[in-house]
């Protein structure tokens, strides 16, 4: 339940820090996934390996689903799921940067009941707990209460700027800006030094779960691009994008999207 494993998941993205930067990124041993899936590091896989037998042992009636894991259908027969992704910015950490992250959540009937972002080399720890509120190092945050789009700051890859994506042909008049990570995308928006994310890539569960709970616990809301709420554990686990922020600013791109 949520109150318990909130504690539990802390505890475990420690421990995961601790272990990602015993590894020196640029010197960590690197691959390439297949399918132009991405690079993997050793540091990647250690940190999965240790999250896996931390948070199964304590949980062992739990399913798992994680980047660094191969996937399979035994997740869905479980009520509840952790959802891991060990180092979100793998390649943000293999050039020697401080923007990755941990993210782990529990998902409950494909809702997401508990979560933590934590971002070891910036001592960014973001904490979640469905009806608990969402805090930043331990301090209460809150989403953005911008309501106008065009004085408006959102974290957004470089497609997301063609005219084609909106409802006018044109790129609204946003301040845009970017960074790797998805989880530090999301706790940079529940944190409301940014006033949205958007992106319109399918998106895996294991970069979003996590966040998107503490973006909905500091009072914002969080959709895929059509408006259609978030499920997770499902078994194609990638979402249909993703727009979040404050409520009225969440409202604002969705009217102006094409």
């Amino acid at each position: 339940m949520p109150a318990t494993d909130l504690p539990l998941l802390i505890d475990a993205v420690r421990m995961a820090g601790r272990v990602a930067t015993s590894f020196v990124g640029k010197s960590a041993k690197r691959w390439d996934k297949p399918d132009g899936a991405g690079p993997v590091t050793e540091a990647d896989l250690a940190v999965n390996d240790l999250l896996q037998q931390v948070l199964l042992r304590s949980r062992p009636d739990y399913g798992w689903l994680s980047e660094e894991t191969e996937d399979g259908t035994v997740r869905l027969g479980h009520d509840r799921v952790f959802i891991v992704d060990p180092i979100d910015g793998t390649r943000s950490f293999t050039e020697g940067a401080n923007t990755w992250a941990h993210a782990i959540a529990v998902a409950e009937h494909g809702e997401v009941t508990a979560a933590v972002v934590y971002l070891p080399l910036r001592n960014l720890l973001y904490t979640a707990s469905r009806g608990g509120g969402a805090q930043l190092n331990g301090v209460p945050i809150m989403a953005s209460g911008n309501d106008t789009l065009s004085k408006s700051s959102i974290l957004a890859a470089k497609p997301v700027m063609a005219g084609t994506v909106w409802r006018e042909g044109v790129c609204p008049p946003f301040t845009p800006a970017y960074r790797p990570s998805l989880a530090y995308r999301l706790g940079l928006v529940a944190q409301a030094k940014f006033d949205a994310m958007l992106t319109l890539r399918p998106s895996w569960e294991w970069d979003i779960a996590a966040g998107a709970l503490i973006v909905a616990e500091a009072g914002g809301t969080v959709t895929n691009q059509r408006g259609a709420p978030l499920r997770f554990n499902s078994a194609d686990p990638r979402l249909d994008g993703v727009v979040a922020g404050g409520n009225a600013i969440h409202t604002a791109v969705m009217d102006a999207l094409a």
